[in-house]
């Protein structure tokens, strides 16, 4: 091997849950890592690959109310406290109860997810409706961030629960109501982190919440047989594609 090829990298990536488009987030996510030679991905639509996990250097999730298992939480705190990478996408922070039949049309987030709240720093509350925002530099002189001024995106904007320190390249300033989340008055903070990094044990999580995408048969179980559309602004966004790239660019680096 040529001392300018790097070692071999065994990524994973999780893509599945509900209300969004797995299979063209998977595809997408499948071609940049592909872009990478040393990089062998195995894919999963859950948290059940823990024999893959455990060989693994980059966990790559693009997830809603997926919920790990007890054990599989445990292997999710182990491989970043060993010193893996978890990029960390969109909803992957979220458990979600829809209304109940009959009732309200009220949206929960139950506290299921054990410690892999704490290693992921936050944990999905709500959103508004999807719209137009402005998606802020924190740390404009971190490379992750270099070149990107503030830009304006349609996507969910995600208000958090925060656990433990995370350091943020990038935020959007929101503290108005989400309407249909039984926790949608949010009074904690404006700021709500879209870009940061958590490190823990001798690993390192970086989430990147934007990036919502949605077919027109996703919330079938809401009622909604055909919504008429897909929704993929996000992904059409050129500062959305090129920090995407930079966040799987950082997956994928040695050391």
């Amino acid at each position: 091997m040529g001392a300018d090829v790097p070692p071999r990298t065994n990524a994973v990536l999780v893509t599945g849950g509900r209300w969004h488009d797995f299979e063209y987030a998977r595809a997408q996510l499948l071609v940049r890592l592909a872009e990478y030679g040393h990089v062998r991905t195995t894919w999963s639509p859950d948290y059940s690959c823990l024999e893959a996990l455990a060989d693994a250097d980059l966990l790559v999730t693009y997830t809603c109310d997926l919920r790990p298992t007890p054990e599989q939480q445990q292997a999710l705190v182990a491989f970043v406290e060993r010193g893996g990478r978890w990029l960390a996408l969109h909803a992957t922070n979220s458990a979600i109860d829809p209304p109940e039949a009959g009732g309200p049309r009220i949206f929960t987030t139950p506290r299921v997810l054990g410690p892999v709240a704490d290693v992921l720093g936050t944990q999905f509350l709500a959103h508004p409706p999807i719209a137009p925002f402005t998606v802020e530099v924190t740390r404009p002189h971190h490379p992750m961030v270099a070149g990107i001024g503030s830009f304006e995106i349609t996507d969910e904007l995600y208000v958090c629960e925060h656990h433990g320190e995370i350091e943020v390249l990038l935020h959007t300033d929101f503290n108005g109501p989400c309407r249909g989340f039984a926790e949608g008055e949010p009074d904690d903070r404006v700021q709500r982190p879209v870009l940061y990094f958590r490190p823990f044990g001798a690993g390192t999580v970086c989430y990147f919440t934007l990036g919502h995408c949605r077919g027109r048969f996703d919330v079938q179980d809401l009622g909604i047989e055909d919504l008429g559309r897909t929704d993929r602004v996000a992904w059409e966004v050129p500062e959305y594609r090129v920090l995407l790239d930079r966040c799987v660019g950082w997956g994928v680096s040695p050391g």
